[in-house]
């Protein structure tokens, strides 16, 4: 059970403390409510790119890192296509210095072309790094618009194409932080040996002069129901085949989705899983292969994914992942088995607790998608999910008109491209 504490300013921002006197350190962690969803299909990635800018410096702090350093804090933020998280820890008796780093740059964000043409540059040499010059590097660049084709999940965090980025514009950067950074749009949660009279009084000094920003209603395009099977054959200098089947699932704060995440451990958590017993070890189909839920909280993805072994066609590696499907959809799940993903899942809730900076992430997050309290009861949802409802799930998600693969062939497996996607339509 995480305890806290919640108030908001005036200016809309919400501020949950989370008492821990266990422990002298503390962590301030602000979750704004922005993401790639919510960027212009011709400027995508300014999320992400935001994410770096906001360590470039403000106007009255121009080196973010300095002061922090000096008071022995550490800090870090992830985007993803829902979010952008940052974070400070340090010790609690420093807590004040996260405070002024945090509300300086949500107010006084420095805006140079310098620091603009800086951090471009980065994000640009991690675009190719990451995502252009490594191998199966830009699998969400293709798998993204397979399965999407309206919701802005279509594109991946980092952007659509670099050329995005390149074209950033200041203007159009001063624009974003206006609309997105700014307290109503924001979640601040402060844990670790704090009081939350101190983090009110705290707050109020820091955040509460900064204009609450204009609000304004998110209206996002709904992904229509998929009723096609969507493929894809890239030809690549990968190592090995690699194989992708995505079906659309629903969002985050749907009934379902506890099910639909167990379902995944059932057939990937651990050498013990059915993909890994079955399709790695006795039959030695795969080198590897995974199940995985994108836990996004519009429609999400339920991806499976593995590379066949040298030799192994690829039809028969993925005639061999619908086989294990069909078990699913066909057969209820032994009470045994399923007892045993959800007491792992039982156990991981349990050691998150034990985090101070995940349970500061997860309060942030669950008071996103509506109540910080639902945190509490996250483990009793996943208890109470049956075999019934797993094998509903199954026969829901895993149709062929509810499919989208891509396939990537090693440069070496060329030239029988043709004949074995002649065998997966037949």
């Amino acid at each position: 059970m995480v305890k806290f504490n919640r108030f908001t300013l005036d200016n809309g921002l919400r501020v949950i403390v989370h008492e821990d006197s266990t422990t002298p350190m503390a962590v301030l962690n602000i979750l704004y409510d922005v993401g790639a969803r919510d960027e212009d299909p011709e400027q995508t990635g300014f999320a992400h790119l935001f994410e770096h800018l906001m360590f470039g410096g403000s106007v009255n702090i121009p080196n973010y890192d300095g002061p922090l350093q000096r008071v022995g804090g550490e800090n870090n933020a992830f985007t993803s296509n829902d979010i952008t998280n940052y974070y400070i820890t340090l010790p609690s008796a420093n807590i004040e210095t996260a405070f002024w780093l945090e509300s300086d740059r949500m107010l006084s964000l420095a805006f140079s072309k310098k620091s603009l043409e800086v951090q471009r540059n980065v994000v640009i040499e991690e675009f190719k790094q990451r995502y252009l010059n490594q191998p199966y590097g830009d699998v969400w660049l293709k798998l993204r618009p397979l399965v999407y084709k309206q919701h802005p999940y279509r594109w991946a965090t980092i952007g659509k194409t670099i050329k995005h980025i390149e074209d950033a514009r200041i203007e159009d950067v001063k624009a974003f932080f206006k609309k997105h950074y700014n307290p109503q749009n924001a979640i601040m949660v402060v844990g670790g040996d704090v009081k939350t009279e101190q983090v009110k009084q705290l707050a109020e000094k820091w955040f509460g002069p900064i204009p609450a920003g204009e609000k304004y209603v998110r209206n996002l395009p709904v992904e229509a129901p998929q009723h096609e099977e969507r493929r894809e054959a890239v030809t690549a200098k990968v190592p090995l085949n690699d194989l992708y089947i995505a079906f659309q699932m629903e969002g985050r704060l749907d009934s379902s989705f506890h099910a639909v995440d167990l379902m995944s451990d059932i057939l990937s958590r651990g050498n013990s899983s059915r993909l890994y017993k079955r399709l790695v070890k006795d039959k030695q189909l795969f080198s590897e292969v995974h199940a995985y839920i994108t836990e996004s909280l519009d429609k999400g993805m339920f991806v499976m994914q593995g590379k066949p072994i040298e030799g192994v066609a690829i039809a028969d590696a993925e005639a061999a992942l619908w086989q294990e499907l069909e078990i699913l959809k066909q057969e209820e799940v032994p009470v045994d088995e399923l007892t045993k993903v959800k007491n792992k899942t039982e156990s991981i809730k349990a050691f998150s607790e034990m985090s101070l900076l995940d349970n500061a992430m997860n309060l942030a997050f669950y008071e996103l998608m509506g109540d910080a309290d639902n945190l509490n009861y996250e483990t009793d949802k996943y208890l109470a999910v049956t075999s019934a409802d797993i094998k509903e799930q199954a026969n829901k998600l895993f149709r062929k008109d509810n499919s989208s693969t891509l396939v990537y062939l090693a440069d070496k497996a060329e030239e029988v491209l043709e004949t074995e996607f002649s065998e997966l339509k037949n």
